[in-house]
């Protein structure tokens, strides 16, 4: 998340919305098994990832950063595939962005959408530390 929340040349001001109060909500939700993130590493050097909340088969992804190109697509592909594997019915991107699109997201009326999460929430939860086992 502090990568998440680094300086973002696209934003006038350089700024960001994850305050010191929404890291600190973010660890308690870690802490209690709801927040995760995915990290990409190259060479002990921590260059990509994000991070989000899962409830039931919902992952709600919050945030990526990355440091070298690509390394946030690397972080986000092996989410999707886990995901896949742990039958998760939705990954909520909250934008609808050239970059989530390219992965195979797609918009969706809001009624769909919340009937989806619904019926998704109920899910056996997965909390804890995740451990991948894609390959």
């Amino acid at each position: 998340m502090q990568h998440c929340a680094g300086p973002r040349p696209q934003y006038p001001d350089g700024g960001t919305w994850i305050t010191k109060e929404m890291l600190d909500a973010y660890t308690k939700l870690h802490e209690q098994g709801y927040a995760h993130s995915v990290e990409t590493w190259q060479e002990g050097q921590l260059v990509g990832g994000l991070y989000g909340v899962a409830l039931g088969g919902v992952f709600f992804a919050e945030s990526m950063f990355t440091r070298v190109p690509d390394a946030s697509k690397v972080a986000l592909v092996s989410l999707v595939r886990q995901l896949q594997t742990w039958e998760f019915r939705i990954i909520d991107c909250q934008q609808a962005s050239p970059h989530v699109m390219r992965f195979g997201a797609e918009k969706i009326p809001r009624r769909n959408f919340l009937a989806h999460l619904t019926e998704a929430v109920r899910l056996p939860e997965r909390r804890g530390r995740w451990q991948f086992d894609i390959p």
